[in-house]
């Protein structure tokens, strides 16, 4: 008997940076193990190729690969034309596998791929499982604080879109509820969440310091994507008033792309805060660079609630490193961090409260103190100790 067929698609593949990429690798293994033939097909800045199948448990997974070029998100027509352009570039790579394919799995990246895949669906006639990673126009309208015309136009359209989804893959109980209230029945609808996408290894050492953090009672550590979804003035004045309250304490660690990342960089800078930015690195150095913080900052704003989780959070919790988020109660980012860690490992605040962060960032201050004198060190060592992503 053949293997069944299954085309997984989605945006950025490795070593390009994106979530969904990298957990699109691990889930088509999953796949593959279970028996199925997988052909993964994502975008990559470098050349297009097409990856022959290889054996994974009792399946196989053949990547295909289709070069496209970055762009800048603040620009509204441009994003739009390269979202067009992206999706119709993706079906036509994986038009063929999709043909043969018993069943298509595609992600919320790149956005509105269900207005290109479902319209053709109608013909291919194939099981259609969504991984609803985002929340696409329900983002832009959260980002604009409004709908207009256009967008509520869209919004109609997606949601009829949906209604013709076979399976949705929630990665959170909040994206659940925000799924039920668009109407899509709840028997539909499976909770799939992220794991974490790098592991830890016992007796895994942090990256060196870098001098630019020396001199401080620890470090305080935003990686990844601070892009439109994520609160930023909030840690801004919080940390400005940490600063000048507590001069040895925690320094500010920025390892991140997005629109936010360097307006975060150029305020505190201006502000002549204590921060150090570095770029992005390998997967597989990811590891060494989480655990050598002393304390993770996750930020939402509240719109996006529902609509975005951010996915470092898994490997947040899973390396046991203390996490500060600045978001809602509501978000799946607390009901996963409070079941997992102590109320001295984690600490949420609202949007916007400004010295219930401050408050906050003091008590991680004295944890991590404390900590230190227990283990022997006075003062930040060249390489921060055991045991965080993106």
């Amino acid at each position: 008997m053949s293997p069944k067929r299954l085309v997984y698609l989605c945006d950025w593949l490795p070593p390009d940076f994106g979530a969904v990429g990298q957990y699109a690798k691990l889930f088509s293994r999953e796949w593959a193990k279970e028996g199925w033939a997988v052909t993964l097909v994502g975008l990559t800045t470098d050349k297009s190729k097409r990856e022959a199948a290889k054996p994974v448990g009792n399946g196989a997974i053949e990547v295909i690969r289709v070069h496209r070029r970055t762009y800048g998100k603040h620009r509204f027509t441009s994003r739009v034309v390269w979202t067009i352009l992206s999706n119709l570039l993706l079906l036509r790579a994986a038009f063929w596998a999709m043909w043969r394919s018993d069943a298509v799995l595609f992600t919320g990246s790149p956005p509105l791929m269900l207005h290109f895949i479902a319209p053709l669906n109608v013909f291919l006639r194939k099981q259609l499982i969504y991984r609803i990673t985002d929340f696409h126009p329900e983002c832009l309208i959260a980002e604009r604080g409004r709908a207009g015309f256009g967008l509520a136009l869209v919004s109609r359209v997606t949601k009829f879109w949906r209604r013709r989804v076979d399976t949705f893959e929630a990665l959170g109980l909040d994206q659940i509820r925000r799924l039920i209230d668009g109407g899509i029945p709840a028997e539909r609808i499976r909770l799939k969440r992220d794991p974490s996408p790098v592991y830890f290894a016992a007796g895994l050492t942090g990256l060196p310091l870098p001098d630019e953090l020396r001199g401080g009672v620890g470090v305080v550590l935003y990686s990844g994507n601070w892009g439109i979804a994520h609160d930023e003035q909030t840690f801004i004045e919080a940390y400005s008033l940490y600063t000048a309250q507590s001069p040895r304490g925690l320094r500010f660690w920025l390892n991140a792309v997005g629109a936010k990342a360097d307006c975060v960089e150029r305020e505190l800078c201006a502000r002549g805060l204590p921060i150090y930015r570095s770029n992005l690195i390998s997967l597989e150095q990811l590891p060494r660079l989480l655990i050598a913080a002393d304390v993770h900052l996750i930020t939402l704003r509240d719109p996006f609630v529902g609509y975005v989780l951010p996915s470092k959070v898994h490997a947040c919790i899973e390396s046991g490193k203390r996490i500060l988020f600045v978001g809602d109660a509501s978000s799946d980012v607390h009901i996963l961090a409070k079941g997992a860690l102590s109320s001295s490992k984690y600490c949420r605040v609202g949007v916007g409260d400004v010295n219930g962060l401050v408050k906050a960032m003091h008590a991680m201050e004295n944890a991590v103190t404390l900590e230190r004198k227990r283990e022997g060190f006075e003062e930040l060592s060249p390489v921060v100790g055991a045991g965080t992503i993106r």
